[in-house]
């Protein structure tokens, strides 16, 4: 079996937020599928790096500011026909609405749990180079 590797935008104005969202994902969420990250500080950094690279998967941390995860989220999809799946990182389960009405296709909470987080990335990863 060929490994898949995929690149992950990781958001968040904290780069200790980011160690730990690419902490509980890993770089190998699942059997056969590899990641590789990249990072953006700010919010034009992130819509920049969607426009000039393949990115496979939208890791959005939704507490960041002063551009939140949820915003660019559904910027994003409201700019691109082409826009890969997103997964928002919320600090409340109630903002569950928010992110839906941003189209986020899935969300995870703080803290993160690495089970959950891994398993949610790769399945993403999955379900979208699976439609393509």
């Amino acid at each position: 079996m060929s490994e898949r590797v995929c690149t992950v935008l990781l958001y968040s104005d904290d780069p200790k937020v980011r160690d730990r969202m690419r902490l509980a994902v890993g770089t190998r969420p699942a059997p056969g599928l590899e990641i590789e990250f990249v990072e953006a500080a700010a919010y034009a950094e992130c819509v920049r790096l969607v426009d000039d690279y393949e990115i496979d998967l939208l890791l959005l941390d939704g507490e960041a500011s002063p551009g939140g995860g949820i915003g660019i989220a559904r910027q994003i999809k409201d700019d691109r026909d082409d826009a890969p799946p997103t997964c928002v990182v919320i600090a409340r389960a109630a903002d569950r609405w928010l992110a839906a009405y941003a189209e986020v296709d899935a969300t995870l909470t703080y803290p993160l749990d690495p089970v959950t987080a891994g398993t949610t990335v790769a399945e993403l990863l999955r379900r979208t180079h699976a439609a393509a």
